[in-house]
């Protein structure tokens, strides 16, 4: 059963919807505390609450005894606004996945080298169990997901999992698309297995020029499986 949402959250949930949708444009300002909380049928506190938390995460500017200013989150904004808009898909831009993927570009690269030579063995016992070209497009996304996760752990750097995690959903949702395709899917087993052999040899500069290529060609795999959409 799932957790009712707390009047705080809801209104937190709202607001951002009217943000991104533009009932409330960036560098506008907030109607009053008042209308607002009886636009969303809640109390003061619980409103300004919300009002906190979004403050807190990047949205609106509050300014004791001045107007709640709707910030340009694109340029003023944070990590928790990044992880936030994966759950309003509905508002992201087309090319978004894209953007991420160039991100990942330019990360995995540097995590993979990193996890290789700090921690081979825990990389090779999980590559042992890759999913193979012929299973479901969910296995291999699963599969993807936890070896980047693994990977970004055993690095030694936190941040690049707490990167990655805040993508959680987003990224699952777009992988069971892409691993539908076939070729991305070979592709993908070819990355595991040489991965795998490189980690046995603890070479974790091929492994990273590995990583570069790879991550690239997945842009690239990306790119045709979203034009067939």
């Amino acid at each position: 059963m799932d957790t009712p949402i707390k009047p705080a959250e809801f209104a937190e949930q709202k607001i951002i919807s009217s943000i991104l949708g533009n009932q409330f444009p960036i560098n506008s300002t907030l109607p009053p505390e008042r209308d607002l909380a009886k636009l969303f049928g809640i109390t003061r506190p619980t409103l300004r609450e919300a009002l906190q938390r979004l403050s807190r995460d990047g949205w609106i500017e509050i300014h004791q005894g001045k107007s709640t200013r709707v910030k340009d989150f694109w340029k003023e904004g944070n990590l928790n606004v990044l992880s936030t808009l994966t759950d309003f898909q509905e508002y992201l831009p087309d090319d978004f996945v894209l953007l991420l993927l160039q991100i990942r570009l330019l990360l995995s690269p540097t995590y993979t080298y990193m996890a290789i030579e700090n921690n081979s063995d825990e990389i090779i016992n999980l590559l042992k169990l890759h999913p193979q070209s012929s299973d479901p497009a969910k296995v291999f996304s699963e599969f993807d997901f936890l070896l980047h996760i693994r990977l970004t752990q055993f690095s030694g750097n936190p941040v690049f999992t707490l990167i990655l995690n805040g993508f959680h959903r987003l990224i699952l949702e777009k992988s069971d698309i892409y691993f539908v395709n076939q070729e991305a899917r070979e592709y993908s087993v070819f990355f595991y297995q040489s991965l795998l052999q490189l980690a046995t040899e603890h070479n974790p500069e091929k492994a990273k020029q590995l990583s570069t290529k790879v991550m690239t060609e997945s842009i690239t795999f990306w790119k045709k499986t979203s034009n067939t959409l």
